[in-house]
């Protein structure tokens, strides 16, 4: 019994773990963009992640997330950062529109540089 007990638990530690490394997450999205963007957004008048989700509303990012334009409206806030935009993963546009929606105009306010 105590053996089945600790496999059930394992198993169960082990699911949420691989489940929660799958899905997208804000703050995958913010090391994305301190660590690819911040820089060449800066020559484009973008100072921070907080400024570069502001440009948009929650309902303007889902919009363009569902008409697959995340990236061209991503490109027009920061040109400079056009060639970096272009060659994201899929997992990188899922994080980084996590991270614009969350703190959007109309969403929380970003505590990052």
């Amino acid at each position: 019994m105590k053996k089945t007990t600790s496999l059930l638990l394992a198993a169960m530690v082990a699911g949420s773990v691989f489940s929660t490394s799958s899905m997208a997450d804000s703050r995958r999205g913010k090391m994305f963009y301190m660590k690819k963007l911040k820089h060449v957004c800066k020559k484009d008048a973008v100072k921070n992640g907080g400024v570069f989700a502001l440009k948009h509303n929650r309902k303007t990012w889902a919009s363009l997330k569902e008409n697959a334009k995340l990236q061209e409206a991503w490109m027009k806030i920061c040109p400079h950062g056009m060639k970096k935009i272009k060659k994201m993963r899929k997992k990188d546009v899922k994080n980084l529109y996590d991270f614009v929606w969350k703190y959007a105009a109309d969403g929380e306010v970003p505590s990052c540089g």
